[in-house]
């Protein structure tokens, strides 16, 4: 029986995506992503706090060059990927980091453009700006589309 490695995620960019390029020109970009897992009382009066929980994303070549024109802070994202563990030595011991490489990127959520919808005096809906998702995919060969990419 084979394996599944498959990460889903929905949250907030924390900063925008740093991008650097390998010596071939390849584009790689970072950035932390933050879900909120909502607190709640218990039924004895107990409050349960919200709890953050930061993701390390990175982007390869042309998702990585679209993250850095696209993606901002606070903007919410639908981010579709695979789970791999980085491993090096540094100063003698051995440090691990567990970063989500991403295959998809949706923009679900941009503040900007409500922020500045609702600071106008007249406000009027902006039909120039796209405030819809935009879908971004790594190509594949044979992939087909994901069951999220229907519904965001």
């Amino acid at each position: 029986m084979s394996s599944v490695n498959k990460v889903i995620l929905i949250g907030n960019v924390g900063a925008d995506p740093e991008v650097r390029y390998l010596d071939r020109g390849v584009a790689i970009a970072n950035f932390n992503l933050a879900t909120t897992e909502r607190g709640y009382i218990m039924q004895n009066g107990t409050q349960v706090p919200d709890v953050t929980e930061w993701h390390s994303i990175v982007l390869w070549r042309n998702l990585a060059e679209w993250a850095q024109q696209y993606l901002k802070k606070s903007m919410k994202v639908y981010v579709e990927g695979k789970l791999k563990t980085r491993t090096w030595e540094k100063d003698g011991q051995i440090r691990r980091k567990t970063e989500v490489i991403a295959e998809n990127v949706q923009i679900l959520y941009r503040p900007e453009i409500y922020r500045n919808q609702n600071s106008a005096a007249n406000s009027q809906p902006v039909e120039d700006q796209n405030d819809e998702a935009q879908v971004v995919q790594e190509p594949e060969e044979g992939r087909k589309g994901g069951f999220f990419n229907d519904i965001f």
